[in-house]
């Protein structure tokens, strides 16, 4: 017996509105249910079937030292375009791995990196 593939990721956020318009309206997300005033909703990457993110209202939860990785086409054109929308990422940065990536926060505090194999 094997996992045969993640449907879903949920995060726990505590506004809703916040959050729904961080990944739908920043990062491009598609909202499949739920929404701005639900107290659950899914995510996914445009075109995607899966994985899901969905969020769940409810208190944030601190200190998880967890986050989400999202695959970008261009990870520094990536970074400048949240730069032009007022946040702050981390500088973008090799990685010993393979990988080209800078990490940001979303509204609740989780951790979500940007990447692209180099």
């Amino acid at each position: 017996m094997t996992v045969e593939k993640i449907s879903a990721v949920t995060f726990r956020v505590a506004n809703m509105r916040s959050s729904v318009r961080f990944y739908r309206d920043v990062l491009g997300m598609e909202l499949v249910y739920g929404g701005e005033g639900a107290c659950f909703s899914s995510l996914r990457a445009k075109g995607a079937e899966y994985p899901i993110l969905n969020l769940e209202q409810g208190r944030s939860v601190t200190g998880w030292e967890g986050g989400m990785i999202f695959y970008v086409a261009d990870v520094d054109a990536f970074w400048e375009y949240l730069r032009g929308k007022g946040f702050n990422p981390e500088s973008p940065r090799d990685a010993f791995w393979g990988e080209r990536y800078f990490h940001m926060p979303d509204p609740d505090g989780h951790e979500l990196s940007f990447a692209r194999p180099i």
